[in-house]
Order: structure tokens, then sequence, then C-alpha cells
């Protein structure tokens, strides 16, 4: 069905033959490529040692023996955490002092998906450089296993669950003792992956009075499309209303990306788990923000009030950290829920997100729907057209570019256009065959007649 091969990692479907779907003779080719890529470049004990974790996916298990073997074979040693989460995999890394790390996750994609997330040894996606240099190993088999006496080593460790709920309870900005006041109940969809083993727990650990746990069977068979987006948590907001809870929180099966459902059934809104968290954090820290430039322009206006600045960065993980860290941004992240706290870890973590966000919330007199009456209303209009092989995107994107001339336009990721205060972003996915559309405007109608309108647009092109 699908294998995207990027600067990223190894993304496809299970199944099927080998260069075109993610078969276990790719899974081994792109491990042995990553590790033979370690191995060059790292010196010493710190050189042979990986982190390895996964999240609840019907493969997970099958393509976990396969990059454990596999790096065992090249003679690295291993460190599996089992079943975990993105960030805590990132976090283990630095802790470990390891060279580097592989999360098996598909994120948000259906369950035929898994993928192999690449980390450096500081807990950090590799860069571009560094990932095109693996593709190129992968292409030309270039990598040889060790002999038989000096294969690498193996070890279980379980402890980093507990790790990652430490660090955040002693975060200085995460006010256990206000949230643990609150009492809170809240409902949580965990999307039967492992936010089921490590929410209850965090919350536990955080003072929630009472959690009420759905699609908590960790087997990847997911109860509805994985990615937590509004059309895809009715049944979460219907049982915080049924259950009359203080709110939801809804994870992605890797847990990275956040958001939250109000008392009374509403959405949060996923672009604004970054706002509310930034508004928290620049309250008690002031700084620099930044978020990709398919967020909301809400985090602009909060940071500017709160007197720092906000700069934006091309979509992807990588690209956001890199601005962070050259401006020095105190909290940075993505519009799609993903937080990104730089004195944890420089990683999307939807648990440190929890505890600030909790925070912030304990310090607000009335419910979460009145909290989110604190910040704008702004609507993004989220499209995907999927792409046949062939389609020459930089073309049509030339062609949109021409049309839209007499407006500003930004070529740094994809193609965005500004139309006065609305703006609407186009670029290809890096882990689906698609084209993303994205537009923000004050109104629901506009912001949707904006996408309709360059989604038509690309269609005529094509």
């Amino acid at each position: 069905m699908a294998l995207i091969k990027s600067i990223s990692g190894i993304r496809g479907t299970i199944g099927g033959k080998p260069g075109d779907n993610l078969s276990p003779l790719d899974i081994v080719k792109f491990t042995a490529a990553f590790g033979s890529r370690v191995l060059t470049h790292n010196a010493g004990h710190k050189g042979k040692r990986i982190v390895v974790g996964r999240d609840g996916r019907i493969s997970g298990e099958m393509v976990s023996q396969l990059v454990v073997s596999t790096l065992r074979g090249l003679g690295l040693d291993v460190i599996d955490l089992g079943l975990s989460t993105t960030p805590t995999v990132e976090l283990a890394v630095t802790g470990e002092k390891a060279a580097g790390g592989i999360i098996i996750t598909a994120s948000h994609n259906p369950k035929e998906w898994n993928a192999l997330k690449l980390l450096n040894s500081a807990g950090e996606f590799i860069s571009a450089e560094e990932g095109a240099a693996i593709l190129e190993k992968v292409r030309k088999d270039d990598f040889s296993f060790a002999p038989v006496d000096k294969l690498g080593s193996y070890f279980i460790d379980t402890s980093w669950l507990q790790k990652h709920i430490d660090a955040i309870v002693h975060h200085p900005l995460v006010d256990v003792k206000n949230i643990q006041q609150k009492q809170y109940r809240i409902v949580i969809d965990t999307i039967n992956s492992t936010g089921a083993l490590f929410l209850p727990p965090l919350l536990k650990a955080l003072g929630v009075k009472e959690v009420i746990l759905l699609n908590e069977e960790i087997n990847g068979r997911f109860a509805h499309n994985p990615e937590p987006l509004p059309e895809n948590l009715s049944g979460l907001s219907a049982t915080v209303q049924k259950s009359k809870a203080d709110l939801g929180i809804a994870v992605d099966p890797d847990v990275d990306r956040l958001c939250f459902v109000c008392e009374d059934g509403s959405m949060f809104g996923e672009e604004y788990t970054l706002v509310a968290v930034a508004d928290y954090v620049l309250s008690r820290k002031p700084g620099n923000t930044v978020s990709n430039m398919s967020s909301t322009k809400a985090l602009k206006e909060i940071t500017l009030r709160h007197g720092g600045q906000y700069y934006p960065s091309a979509v992807g993980e990588v690209n956001v950290v890199n601005t962070m860290k050259a401006v020095n941004a105190v909290i940075g992240g993505e519009g799609n829920g993903g937080i990104i706290v730089p004195d944890l870890h420089y990683g999307r973590d939807a648990l440190i997100g929890i505890g600030l966000f909790l925070s912030a919330l304990s310090h607000h007199k009335n419910g979460l729907r009145s909290f989110r009456a604190r910040y704008p209303d702004y609507f993004i209009s989220k499209n995907k057209i999927e792409l046949q092989k062939g389609i020459d995107v930089p073309a049509i994107f030339d062609k949109i570019k021409k049309k839209y001339k007499n407006h500003p336009v930004n070529t740094d990721d994809g193609l965005k256009i500004e139309f006065d205060n609305d703006w609407v972003h186009l670029r290809t996915s890096n882990t689906e065959p698609i084209i993303r559309i994205y537009a923000e405007s004050n109104f629901e109608t506009t912001a949707n007649n904006i996408a309709s309108r360059l989604m038509q647009d690309i269609k005529e092109f094509i």
C-alpha cells in the first residue's frame, strides 16, 4: 500500500513486497543503516548503546524484535523500554547516556501503519543531513554485521515510566499542590495504546481525584481514527458530559500530541493547547516562543502581550526545535497539540503538557469552558488532498504562487499566502502521500472558504 522513506525515518503499511510496503526486510535494512551510522560517528561505550521503545500497535512487537536483533547483530547494546511513549524514549536516551534511540510508532496513522523514528544522542530527531546519509546507506546496502563474539547486549528497562512522571511532578512550573486542591474528575481517551500505561499514574501523581479511562486496552486496534481531532472524539465528549467530569483528555498513540474537552463536551481546540500552556509559562518565565507556520496566530499575540518575541518555523518537530534553540525560546511546539518544554527536553511531550495545562487551569476560578474564553476564537480549517504517484507538486505550487502574486507569500515550507488577517498554508506531508491545506480566520466560514478555494486551485492545476 505505501512505504515512505524520508530524512526523518521510514514509515509504511505492514505487509506486501519489500520496497513498496513496510516489510521485515525494509525494517532490517533501515535499522542496519541507522546503527552503522551510529557506530561510525560515535566512539567509546556511549557509541554502542541504543534505546528502543514502541507504542501499542498490532505490529509493534514484531517490528521491535526485528529492530532489536538487527542492532545487536551490528554489535550495539540495546536498552528496551518495551511499551512506552515517544517523549519517554527521548528522555531515556539522554538519561542512559545512549548514542541514539529508535521509537517504533506511526503516531496518528491508522492501525496498518508503523514506522521507525530515529533519535540522536541528545534524544532529538536526527538532522536532515543525518537522515540523508542513512538513506544513502540503505540505497547502497552499506553496512556490515559483527562476528559472533562481538554481538550486542540486551537489557529490558521498565523504570522510565516512573522516571518520566517524577521529572514532570518536580518541574518548577507544575503546581501539584494547586491541582490536588481542585479535586479534578477527568476522562481520558488513550486510544488503545500506551497512554493507558502512562496517563493514569501521571494524573494520580498530580493529585487528580478520579480518572475515567476510555479505550484502555493496549491492543493497537484503535476504537476510532487515532488522530486526536474533534471529529474523532465524540465518545470522549459524550462521556465527559454523562459522567459530569471537569474535563476530558485525548492523546495520540505515541503520546506526543494532546487535546482537551471542556466540561460541557465542547472542544477546547487542539491549537489552543499550546496557546494556554505558553500563556501560563510566559506569565512565570518571560521569553520567546516558536510554533510552525501551520499553527494559530494566537500564540504570537500571547507572546507579544508577555513582552516576548514569536518566531515561526517550518513544519516538523526537528524544525521547531532548531528554531527554538536559535532564539532561546522558553516554550514552543505545534498547533496539532504538540508541546515542547526545553528545560525538560526538546521533544513534543503530552505528559508535561498535561502537567502544565492542569497547573494553569488550577489557577482559574471557574471551569475549562470559562478558561477557554480567555483566548481568541480563531478558526483553522484543516484539509488534505491525496496524491497519486507522478504528480509534480512544486509545479502546482508555482502556478498557485503566480495566481496569488499580489499577496504576501512565504515559500520556506511549501506555500503560505496571507490575506489581510487570514492565511492559508499548503505543504506536502512528511508522513503521508498528501497535500495539507490549512487556513485560519476569525470566522469559520471564511477559513473554510479560503481552504476550499485553494483546494479547487490545486485540483485544477493537477
